[in-house]
């Protein structure tokens, strides 16, 4: 075990080291490295795209669970390779950084920069299939676990051009092996709005899952913002839009302020969704707070304000799509979350200066509208930091306090401890005696929470409904959130199943996408699914979650008129004991986890179901009115 010479030094040959080490090429083999195979498949036929030989994209799963990508573009090249000696198609498939991708006369731009894409895909497939139309002719060939099965052979004449891809993930690298159509209708609705003019089509073929959706956009980035904005109350009605280029790199904006007061912006480096930013975002910021503040200066505000206005004061009610095309992009890590360039930021700082000064010049009342808002949402923000700084004093932002109705639990690491955020004093007081004091603990809310939705930071740090939350997970809240201070990793909602209940649950989630929104990215979210019915008869007994699981039980008890049921109207109805045992007690209970797959949708929802504008929520009530089983009961 001790030595260490050269027959310990080993080299991975082909896609061996894909295989090996999968994290390093995918970053995950969860869910999110699972459907990043489909963004490498679908960004090879967008590069296309942006090369102009590409307009029409379909993504189809399968009835089996595999993937199909198909394209309209030029197709892989499928002749001899002069170096490799095999065709171009298998060295694409087979060779790590290998692609068209290196040279500029190919793709200028390209969202695939290091020749692994396809590659990947193909070492982490369990098969995978390529046919290629091309040339008037059809080229195949099949690979499994990255190997070809036998070299590329004609299937025929086409008439089409273009590249078929068809792949299912090797079940041994993966947790699981289940496409989310959400998740993969989020990033196709992206690329069609960053790529005005292409179709993009998704189709579910699973049995019982059949679904279609095509997304397809003329206005491209400025139909994006709109979309985002269509539950809220613009502040202008056209968004501000504009394109420029400079040193090959091309910014695209569009940016539109609502009467809301939540900033919602998205950045894009050759259509990649760069989650976390980077250089083209913190020139476009700096861009927006300078040009602002320019503004503010010669404007009615100017003698007025003591100082300038920060870039959250800008910023409130800012829905803005910043889209960048850059030749040579540096991000971070192959799954590219990030952008590095530094010479982006001081492009993107000056050509958004220039275009939005321009733009504004054309559109002074425009200016007078942002300019009140920024003004108003300056003169909030100090109102919020006296809130803050006095709740900070009660202990309320540091965790150095805790809440009087929180039951704390024993245990100190974050990451055995649980909290149940508990509907009422009654259910509190069950769930108090019934818990677990190791390692669960126990807030009970009373009355309804403030809907933060249409409100301030300065009145929820003010609102005596949501100090002891923020209290209890001791990591503060809004921009000064620290997901690391959490003192619980599981923060479940406990409420009754009945309309008050949905009501208390889409309030803490509203408050925890808005002003805690990485609890949902960590996975510290969850949902308690407290049964509806008991079911007894002798001494045998059941709990059951719905109609549905009663209808069974008694279908297979037999004599259902001795079957005793129980239909609980609310958790404080339940004994500790029962409660501990049906949605406590880890071993038996049932919660559901609170991902957040698409934060564009889930921003819609919110803001249609909890903010202002009614029109939005009356057309959501009448489109779904038909699907409720259980109003109340």
């Amino acid at each position: 075990m001790h030595n260490y010479d050269a027959q310990h030094i080993q080299v991975l040959e082909g896609l061996e080291p894909v295989r090996k080490r999968p994290g390093m090429y995918i970053g995950t083999t969860g869910p999110d490295g699972l459907h990043h195979l489909v963004y490498e498949i679908v960004d090879n036929s967008i590069d296309e795209a942006l090369a102009g030989f590409c307009q029409q994209i379909e993504v189809i799963i399968e009835s089996d669970g595999s993937i199909k990508v198909i394209d309209d573009g030029r197709g892989i090249p499928v002749a001899e390779h002069p170096v490799e000696k095999i065709s171009a198609l298998e060295v694409v498939m087979t060779r790590l950084h290998a692609g068209g991708k290196f040279d500029k006369g190919t793709y200028k731009v390209s969202g695939g920069l290091h020749g692994v894409g396809a590659a990947v895909v193909n070492a982490l497939s369990e098969w995978c299939e390529v046919e290629v139309h091309r040339d008037g002719r059809r080229h195949f060939q099949r690979y499994e676990k990255g190997i070809p099965s036998k070299p590329i052979v004609e299937r025929g004449d086409t008439e089409l051009n273009g590249t078929h891809t068809c792949f299912y993930p090797d079940a041994s690298i993966f947790d699981e092996i289940d496409f989310s159509y959400d998740v993969l209708s989020k990033r196709l609705r992206e690329l069609a709005f960053l790529n005005k003019g292409i179709e993009i089509s998704l189709t579910d073929e699973r049995q019982g899952r059949e679904q279609n959706r095509t997304f397809k956009f003329d206005g491209g980035v400025k139909s994006f913002v709109q979309h985002l904005n269509k539950s809220r109350t613009p502040l202008h009605e056209e968004p501000i839009w504009f394109e420029a280029v400079r040193e090959g790199v091309t910014v695209e904006v569009a940016l539109q302020y609502n009467d809301g007061y939540n900033e919602t912006l998205f950045s894009f480096v050759n259509n990649i969704n760069t989650r976390e930013g980077g250089t083209h975002l913190t020139g476009f910021r700096a861009a927006l707070t300078r040009t602002i503040n320019d503004l503010m200066k010669k404007s009615k505000h100017g003698k007025k304000m003591d100082e300038s206005l920060s870039g959250d004061d800008v910023r409130e009610g800012l829905t803005c799509v910043l889209s960048v095309k850059v030749p040579e992009p540096q991000f971070e890590g192959q799954t590219k979350n990030k952008l590095g360039n530094s010479e982006v930021r001081g492009i993107v700082d000056k050509l958004v200066g220039e275009s939005l000064s321009s733009w504004f010049e054309e559109h002074p009342r425009v200016v007078d509208n942002i300019l009140d808002k920024a003004v108003t949402a300056s003169r909030a923000r100090a109102a919020a930091r006296r809130a803050r700084d006095l709740t900070r004093r009660k202990g309320f932002l540091e965790g150095g306090g805790l809440p009087g109705k929180l039951a704390d639990c024993a245990d100190r690491d974050p990451a055995n401890c649980e909290v149940y955020i508990v509907e009422g004093d009654s259910a509190g007081g069950s769930a108090k005696m019934g818990r677990d004091r190791k390692f669960q603990a126990i807030l009970p809310l009373w009355g309804k929470m403030l809907n933060v939705e249409k409100t301030r930071l300065e009145k929820v740090l003010a609102n005596e409904k949501m100090q002891p939350i923020i209290q209890a997970l001791g990591a503060s809240v809004g921009n000064e959130f620290d997901v690391e201070k959490l003192r619980y990793h599981k923060i479940i909602i406990m409420a009754d199943a009945d309309v008050d209940g949905s009501h208390i649950r889409t309030l803490l989630l509203t408050f925890f996408f808005r002003y805690m929104q990485p609890l949902f990215d960590y996975g510290h979210v969850y949902l308690a699914m407290p049964p509806l019915f008991k079911l007894s008869i002798g001494k045998k007994t059941t709990y059951v979650y719905d109609e549905k699981e009663r209808d069974s039980v008694l279908a297979e008890w037999g004599d259902n008129e001795k079957v005793n049921i129980q239909r609980y109207k609310g958790l404080g109805e339940m004994n500790p004991d029962q409660l501990w045992e049906t949605t406590m007690n880890p071993d038996t209970r049932n919660i559901k986890q609170v991902m957040l797959e698409d934060f564009v949708a889930a921003d819609e929802m919110f803001t249609t179901l909890m903010g202002e504008e009614v029109p939005p929520r009356r057309k959501f009530i009448e489109d779904n009115a038909l699907s409720v089983v259980n109003l109340d009961v």
